[in-house]
């Protein structure tokens, strides 16, 4: 028996696939992280300056001098800091770069697993500011001895709580609806604005990857190759987990627009697949062959980022 198939009508077409600016466009949320944060310094006032000019013989305004709150480099403090350093750190980790200040692109199926995070960055940091108002008496104590004269109670609010805080929004990078209706000619243009923005993103997120990839595969070859007072050089385990880190995170992130790029870190993964740093230390020869591949990665990676110099990127004013 046989079966007549159907044929597509004459001006069917398969759509085309979405470019990398689009794809960026349906497959990301933008996401904006942001801080309050108690000042630990703060900049003399004009007698201050003037007096402390006077000393060398200069003029007030022509310096430039501050003063410090708190001593920053205080355990409770470290752990205060420490709390946005590792958000920041998460942030930037799941989510590629955006052309307009404090925001970043996010892979839509990673937003709820990106708000449980913050949210616990944000319970941390609550903690942590806790403890530091426990010891915040103690350091204002020994501020007032360190900055004698320049001392001034009123720098110093009775409490800490509620001084540092992390927030984070999830801001439309898109043209408001509203404006279609308003004027369609405005819309259009904030359209072709957005695509702009959207292809800038795509070649920010290729020169991010690229330099980090270099910076990552020269420093692991130039620990690995030649030695140090005849012995081989000390490399840390981080150096190399850092690498296997990045070539997670490419694959999840990964644009796919630079074929250059993608064969580079493809050769660089096969390099060190299934090394690890102690079997790079106990075996010359695994040795000598990781730090010639990278080697070989970095050189054309450094040939691949002078080609393709850096965009200048116009960003609106915060």
């Amino acid at each position: 028996m046989s079966v007549l198939l159907e044929a597509p009508p004459p001006n069917h077409r398969e759509a085309p696939p979405p470019s990398p600016p689009e794809r960026l466009r349906l497959e990301t949320a933008a996401v904006r992280l942001s801080f309050t944060w108690f000042g630990a310094k703060k900049t003399l006032s004009a007698g201050q300056k003037a007096q402390a000019a006077e000393a060398f013989g200069a003029a007030g305004d022509s310096l430039s001098a501050g003063k410090k709150l708190l001593d920053t480099r205080h355990p409770k403090y470290r752990g205060v800091s420490a709390v946005r350093s590792q958000a920041v750190a998460y942030w930037k980790g799941v989510s590629l770069p955006f052309p307009e200040p404090g925001v970043r692109l996010v892979r839509r199926g990673d937003v709820e697993t990106l708000q449980h995070r913050f949210e616990g960055y944000r319970e941390e940091l609550n903690e942590a500011v806790q403890e530091l108002d426990e010891v915040y008496g103690e350091l204002r104590d020994s501020a007032r001895r360190r900055l004698g004269e320049l001392f001034e109670s009123g720098d110093y609010p009775e409490r800490l709580g509620g001084l540092f805080a992390v927030e984070w929004d999830f801001p439309s990078v898109e043209p408001p609806e509203y404006l279609r209706r308003l004027s369609p000619e405005l819309y259009q243009r904030e359209c072709e604005r957005t695509r702009a923005r959207f292809e800038e993103a795509v070649a920010l997120a290729e020169q991010a990857f690229g330099e980090e990839l270099q910076r990552l595969v020269s420093h692991l070859a130039e620990r690995l190759e030649g030695q140090a007072d005849g012995k081989p050089k000390v490399f840390r385990d981080s150096a190399v987990e850092n690498l296997q880190a990045f070539f997670e995170r490419f694959r999840c992130l990964r644009l796919s627009t630079s074929g250059e790029l993608d064969e580079l870190v493809e050769e660089a993964e096969a390099v060190l697949a299934g090394v690890r740093p102690e079997g790079l230390r106990n075996h010359t020869s695994l040795r000598g062959q990781a730090a010639e591949g990278l080697g070989r990665v970095a050189q054309s990676l450094e040939s691949l980022l002078v080609d393709r110099p850096r965009r200048r990127v116009m960003r609106r004013g915060a």
